[in-house]
């Protein structure tokens, strides 16, 4: 998304007096939870846009039978959603029905006025499954843009250098104990190459792995990335989020990393559930007239959350604390 876009109805609340984080939670988390869809076990990892003043997003359910599907779903306010009963349908680009949207972890960029959903689909192992809509109704499925294995497929907003860019992370085919953000470029989303790495698992909060979040965010100081970064101690994997400032122009060129996280695993809802101690974002919008944040997460692969944050004090905050 882009930063100057106005979202005059954009889900907020001020910071509480007693706090001084940079990015804080909102009062009444969780926002989404298996009580939206009959029959869900969990609803996380999903992403949202604004289109025509009000909320559409593409959620993650994983049904009683632990299969991963794909719902959209809608919002006046960003808060209170409503969500489809059935799976989301694709179809090919010659209309013909492509079935249903199975897989997890989706993220919804605003391109070129269409509408692009990628998300971690399965083809002998997860890789990136790329679909496209107008309409937020109608979704016509393009090519997997990669080989297995490959996970937390971003896209940015606008076209680079005359591509479309886009940060993933090569994995294997389980549940990945390593893993580094790489970005490609294409000139038409099917074709994939110019592959550039971006930045690696480092020390502290983010030792095993990253993976891209949100869509990025353009600001005078380059690209906001949010992304998630995993630490592995002796009771499992432990889910953050941490911020950095990549090139405009050469997107993987990183201009600064925070070193401390921006949000950890502290409430109930984010340490209990299906995979404890989880914080994984997938969405961040920003009012362009107030440069608010409401940033979108997964809490403990169970529950939809949400934060928010001023966004000239995240990418100060980033530039103060820079590795």
């Amino acid at each position: 998304m882009n930063a100057s876009i106005p979202i005059p109805n954009l889900p907020w609340q001020d910071r509480p007096s007693s706090s001084r984080d940079i990015v804080w939670r909102y009062s009444d988390n969780p926002i989404v939870t298996k009580a939206n869809i009959p029959y869900a076990n969990t609803i996380f990892n999903s992403a949202v846009v604004y289109r025509n003043g009000h909320f559409e997003g593409v959620f993650r359910c994983d049904d009683r039978e632990m299969q991963q599907k794909l719902y959209l779903g809608s919002s006046e306010n960003g808060i209170d959603w409503t969500l489809s009963d059935q799976p989301l349908t694709l179809y090919n680009t010659d209309g013909t029905p492509a079935g249903q949207a199975c897989g997890y972890d989706p993220r919804v960029c605003l391109i070129d006025g269409r509408y692009i959903v990628t998300w971690c689909a399965q083809y002998h192992g997860p890789t990136i499954g790329v679909a496209w809509s107008e309409d937020f109704r109608t979704f016509y499925r393009l090519e997997n843009a990669f080989l297995p294995f490959n996970r937390n497929g971003v896209l940015f907003p606008r076209k680079i250098n005359g591509k479309y860019c886009m940060l993933s992370r090569p994995s294997d085919n389980g549940h990945t104990p390593f893993g580094d953000i790489f970005l490609s470029q294409s000139p038409d989303l099917e074709h994939w190459g110019c592959h550039r790495y971006v930045m690696g698992a480092c020390g502290g909060w983010s030792w095993t792995k990253i993976g891209a979040g949100p869509i990025p965010i353009e600001t005078n100081e380059g690209w906001l990335l949010f992304y998630h970064g995993v630490a592995t101690s002796c009771s499992g994997m432990i889910y953050s989020m941490g911020g950095a400032l990549l090139d405009l122009e050469k997107p993987w060129q990183v201009r600064a990393r925070c070193k401390p996280y921006l949000l950890h695993p502290e409430e109930g809802y984010e340490r209990v559930g299906d995979v404890p101690n989880v914080v994984f974002p997938c969405a961040a919008l920003c009012d362009g007239n107030t440069g608010r944040l409401a940033i979108y997460y997964g809490a403990a692969d169970t529950v939809v959350a949400l934060a928010f944050a001023h966004l000239d004090e995240v990418v100060d905050y980033i530039l103060q604390h820079a590795e």
